[in-house]
Formats: C-alpha cells, sequence, structure tokens
C-alpha cells in the first residue's frame, strides 16, 4: 500500500509541475487553442486512424487464410505496425520542412531519411517473410517424442461409475 501511496504522490506532483510549467511557459492565446487542438487528435484518430488499422488488419486477416500465408502475417503485421509509427513520427516534420522565418530549425530533406527509414524496414519486413516462408514444417524431435510420451503419463483415469 505504500508503494502505491508513493507512486500516486510523485503522478501527481508531476502532473501539477506539468500544469505549472505548460501555464507560465505559454501564452494564454494559445492554451485557449489547446482543446481545439486536442479535439482534432481524437477526431483524426477516432474516425481516420482506427478504421484504417481495423481494415488493415481485416485485409491481412482475409490473405492469410489462403495455403501457407500464415507464416508471414506476423512479419506483415510488424512491417505495417513500424511503417505506420516511423509515418506518425515524421508527418509533422515532413509537414512542415522548408516553413517559417529561421531555415535552420529544420535543415534537413526529412523527406529522403523518411523515404529511408521506410525503405529498411519494408526490406528488413520482405527478408523476415521470406525467411519464415522458406521454413517447411517442423521436424519431430526426438525430445518432442519424450515428451509427447510423458504427457501421456500424466493423463487422469476417470474413475469408473459402478
Amino acid at each position: 500500500m505504500k508503494t502505491r501511496i508513493a507512486l500516486l504522490a510523485a503522478g501527481l506532483a508531476t502532473g501539477l509541475w506539468g500544469l505549472w510549467t505548460l501555464v507560465h511557459t505559454v501564452e494564454l492565446r494559445a492554451i485557449t487553442r489547446l482543446p481545439i487542438w486536442l479535439a482534432g487528435a481524437v477526431i483524426a484518430d477516432d474516425f481516420l486512424l482506427i478504421p484504417l488499422t481495423v481494415a488493415t488488419g481485416w485485409l491481412v486477416t482475409r490473405w492469410s487464410t489462403g495455403p501457407g500465408h500464415h507464416r508471414t502475417v506476423g512479419a506483415l503485421r510488424t512491417t505495417l505496425l513500424y511503417v505506420g509509427i516511423t509515418t506518425l513520427i515524421a508527418l509533422p516534420l515532413l509537414l512542415r520542412q522548408g516553413t517559417g522565418a529561421n531555415p535552420t530549425i529544420l535543415p534537413r530533406d526529412y523527406l529522403r531519411d523518411w523515404l529511408l527509414l521506410e525503405a529498411t524496414i519494408i526490406a528488413v519486413g520482405v527478408i523476415s517473410a521470406a525467411r519464415s516462408r522458406g521454413r517447411g514444417p517442423r521436424r519431430a524431435t526426438s525430445a518432442d517424442a519424450g515428451r509427447g510420451s510423458r504427457a501421456l503419463r500424466r493423463v487422469r483415469r476417470v474413475p469408473r461409475c459402478e
């Protein structure tokens, strides 16, 4: 119980410090625009990202019902997840590049860097899917046989009703 109270106190202190920092460092006009921005984020999440994620998951699941496709589903889902996450992280940099009064704030070619990152993620995903698809069915070993016989010995017998 003491640990929970300590964690609660630490969380409250961190939250209050964040609120104090927000109020003292951000202009009042910007604070009033914050709820609008947060509402936009919720709407974009609920009406764009979640349906897109569900549709992609549905398509991957439909595709994976084919023969031999079940081995590549994990690699495909992981690749899509990483591509989506890195795109969401890079999107503000891609949209704001070259704008503003100070050209040294965003000096790099973020589009090129993002495309290279996505190409690397996709290449690793394709290699992983090819490796998992190239593996045949798992062969039974002597360890598997021993495990099976032990499992048979552990089966409880149901008492007979006479």
